[in-house]
């Protein structure tokens, strides 16, 4: 029974470790070693002025694609045990890896890029609120949270607002959404950064398809205000025409600082573009799907390359940053003003396909001396990873699978090895005589075995020595010839003898029988006594570590 406990005690210890690993240790990795504030870690930036120094920054922590499951999400139907268990799970990791990965960073900005729910477009007012609930309390949004004190700005994605095909027709979607985010077109500045974010799911309006490369001067009447858009023509679908209004307002305004565009749908790029060695799924090619009935776009993975073009051209950035792929990817653009990179950050979630979530530290210059012409100096970035929660859940499995099989399999009274290295050490002798070519005499050559029965018909075997008897002149006959043995005329079996051995065979199989029924109750009994056992100790364990 000691070793038993001993055993679980083991074992408890095993789980705890582990454990503490997975639910806490694993999250503060990010900070404590794998990742750090790009300012940091570079080299000092001269300047006009003189030297930059780090407390030149603002530093932004950016996340995206955080996704909260709902009813649309896996089919399942509202409401039932499994789709709350996956909710509450990928709810908890996310709220951990921002609470323990990325404000132990102490951000002065936190950039959301887009969908933050599942089914956004599709929820009725009442799981919507729901589902913006749930985002406010693992953020740290509420009036007493934790981000009250931090800087918060927020663009929509598609499973927010959804694609131009249901926004469209669906102006409740755009203002509750604009009612608890903001407006969908932003500009604002961060240090010494200008930040343009624009609603990408409503660029590729089926009229900017259509007329993107047209040069008529249209009045568009928007909300009961008359403006102009002489860049582009045609006035079909407001949402597009307002996020282009905004865009050729911005390209307007005379540029002093360097900006950074940030769109939730990424720019174009060609097929099989390398994403750079941060990816971990296979490329994704460009996939636009249209309505039948009105051409407007039901889904997008990237903008069209003439909106992308049009979008580098008109804002000048010295960097894109993008979300929507699920998977990190980092390309270079070309434009009229020279290469444009662009970030595109993987999702917080581990649920959306991506194995390796992540997110993104990004240190924006605070210096008066900043300006467009070292766009490098001014913005810098860091990719940072999450956890691996589907191997972390694994190991879990597995860890428990082991444990069931060692409190079922393992020796009642332990395992000694001592006992089993004396073993080893006798066969390694018997082998090496062997080898020698030499035999060890062995005592059991000089001895036999009878069998008794004591009263309870049990049979015992008793070790005796070997009799040899010896060879008279006149057995002789008996002594073998070749291959051949000579033996005496057997004597006739006397019918008293006959008798005896008739019992003796008898008494030896009911005493069998009454060993084999003896034996398998016993195993029996083992085995349920061993089932719980196993039960206890798992309880046990299960009671600690609660």
């Amino acid at each position: 029974m000691k070793q038993r406990h001993k055993l679980t005690l083991v074992l408890c210890g095993i789980w705890v470790f582990t454990l503490l690993y997975g639910e806490m240790f694993a999250f503060w990795l990010p900070f404590q070693s794998s990742c750090s504030w790009p300012h940091l870690s570079s080299p000092p930036t001269s300047t006009i002025n003189g030297i930059q120094s780090p407390s030149d920054y603002v530093k932004v922590a950016v996340v995206t694609d955080q996704q909260l499951m709902d009813k649309t999400s896996i089919g399942l139907s509202p409401k039932s045990f499994l789709l709350e268990t996956v909710m509450f799970y990928t709810d908890l990791y996310m709220r951990r890896a921002f609470f323990a990965s990325i404000l132990p960073f102490k951000p002065d900005v936190v950039l959301f890029l887009g969908d933050y729910f599942d089914g956004g477009a599709f929820l009725s007012d009442e799981e919507w609120q729901e589902s913006l609930h749930r985002f406010k309390h693992i953020f740290g949004l509420n009036d007493n949270g934790i981000l009250r004190n931090i800087k918060v700005y927020f663009i929509p994605g598609n499973h927010d607002v959804g694609y131009a095909s249901i926004s469209s027709h669906n102006p409740k979607v755009i203002e509750r959404y604009e009612g608890e985010f903001g407006i969908r077109n932003r500009q604002f500045t961060i240090g010494k950064v200008e930040f343009v974010a624009v609603d990408s799911q409503a660029i590729d309006g089926a009229w900017v398809y259509r007329n993107l490369l047209a040069s008529k001067n249209l009045l568009c009447v928007l909300s009961g205000d008359e403006r102009r858009l002489s860049f582009l023509g045609g006035c079909n679908g407001n949402l597009a025409s307002v996020s282009w209004e905004f865009i050729k307002n911005v390209s307007i305004d005379v540029q002093l600082l360097p900006r950074v565009l940030l769109s939730h749908i990424p720019l174009y790029r060609r097929d099989y573009t390398y994403c750079g060695p941060h990816r971990s799924s296979p490329i994704i090619n460009q996939r636009i799907t249209y309505s039948a009935h009105n051409h407007e776009i039901v889904y997008q993975n990237y903008l069209t390359e003439e909106s992308s073009n049009q979008l580098l051209d008109m804002i000048k950035p010295a960097l894109v940053l993008s979300g929507h792929d699920h998977d990190q990817c980092t390309v270079t653009h070309e434009s009229k003003f020279g290469p444009v990179k662009e970030h595109t950050v993987g999702t917080l979630s581990w649920q959306m396909g991506n194995l390796y979530p992540s997110f993104m530290l990004l240190s924006a210059s605070n210096s008066a001396s900043s300006n467009i012409s070292a766009p490098e100096a001014a913005v810098m970035t860091q990719l940072c990873y999450l956890p691996m929660q589907t191997h972390i859940y694994i190991w879990y499995l597995s860890l428990f699978a082991v444990t069931l099989l060692t409190l079922l399999f393992w020796p009642t009274s332990g395992i000694d090895f001592g006992h089993h290295s004396s073993d080893l050490m006798a066969s390694i002798r018997l082998y090496s005589s062997m080898f020698k070519g030499t035999k060890e005499k062995s005592e059991d050559e000089d001895c036999e075995y009878e069998m008794m029965w004591d009263a309870e018909g049990s049979m015992h075997l008793v070790k005796k020595a070997r009799v040899t008897p010896l060879l008279r002149p006149s057995d002789k006959s008996s002594v073998e010839r070749g291959n051949a043995v000579m033996r005496p005329t057997a004597r006739k079996n006397d019918p008293q003898e006959m008798e005896v051995s008739m019992n003796i065979d008898i008494n030896a199989d009911t005493g069998f029988d009454k060993l084999t029924h003896r034996t398998s109750k016993s195993k029996t009994k083992i085995i349920i006594h061993r089932l719980v056992m196993t039960f206890q100790m798992v309880t046990v364990i299960a009671v600690i570590l609660s």
